[in-house]
């Protein structure tokens, strides 16, 4: 008996880490390019535009600014709302925002785009965070985010020369900095629709696993569901019911 439940334990961890950790990997890598494709069109860009350094690192910071706005908030929605969503809804959006940036004319334009393109992404990470916490077990998340991660520094490995070779194209006439923008937006559009039906919410709505699967991978979260003293205070600090939305950070502090 216990040999098959240790089968069947395996089985699942591994039908779950193989669905969803490399498409998880895969928003995470578009997500940081975007987010730092603005300092490999940093030189053409400023030069085109005639941006001082101070324009220029306004505008690169003011990014963090929207960010920080919807950052909670957005981590919220994803345990009370819909995670496959609201992950969509923001790649797609940041993928326009991201986008828009090679449209830009003055320092105003830029400064509204990257301000956008904060709020638009803000939530992604935490989001994702409180969604990997859905499938996996407290003793399993650690292996699971650091997996995750891993698209940091794959995407400066990837980023640096596909921006490198989109800086020098200049098709229709259109400066190379401003085809940056546009295409490396467009990756975050086509995987946010693809979100919508590739990921699932919980595990029990995943028909991709067996119902045994289903029912290990339920009746183990709730086991390692406990919460700390200190996560029950930082919950009823911040008045959020839903008990499973805290102890899904428990990692992160």
């Amino acid at each position: 008996m216990s040999s098959a439940h240790d089968a069947v334990a395996a089985q699942t961890r591994r039908r779950i880490t193989l669905r969803l950790m490399p498409f998880l990997f895969l928003l995470y890598l578009v997500s940081y390019l975007d987010r730092v494709n603005v300092s490999y069109a940093s030189l053409e860009m400023t030069r085109n535009l005639h941006f001082s350094n101070v324009v220029f690192g306004l505008g690169s910071g003011i990014f963090f600014l929207g960010y920080l706005v919807l950052e909670i908030p957005g981590a919220i929605l994803v345990e009370r709302w819909s995670a496959r969503k609201w992950i969509a809804r923001i790649m797609i959006s940041w993928g326009f925002f991201a986008a828009f940036t090679g449209l830009i004319h003055t320092a105003t334009e830029f400064y509204g785009a990257r301000f956008l393109l904060g709020l638009a992404e803000a939530g992604f990470f935490p989001g994702i965070l409180v969604y990997v916490s859905h499938w996996y077990r407290q003793e399993d998340r650690a292996k699971a985010v650091a997996f995750f991660m891993v698209g940091i520094p794959f995407s400066e490995i990837i980023g640096a020369p596909v921006s490198g070779l989109l800086l020098q194209v200049h098709w229709l006439g259109i400066e190379g900095w401003r085809w940056l923008f546009l295409l490396e937006g467009a990756p975050a559009i086509l995987l946010g629709v693809i979100t919508i039906f590739y990921l699932t919410d919980r595990p029990e709505q995943a028909h991709w696993l067996t119902a045994e699967q289903r029912h290990w991978i339920s009746v183990s979260w709730n086991e390692s569901a406990g919460v700390s003293p200190l996560h029950q205070g930082l919950r009823k600090s911040f008045a959020i019911p839903a008990s499973s939305f805290w102890p899904s950070l428990t990692f992160v502090f």
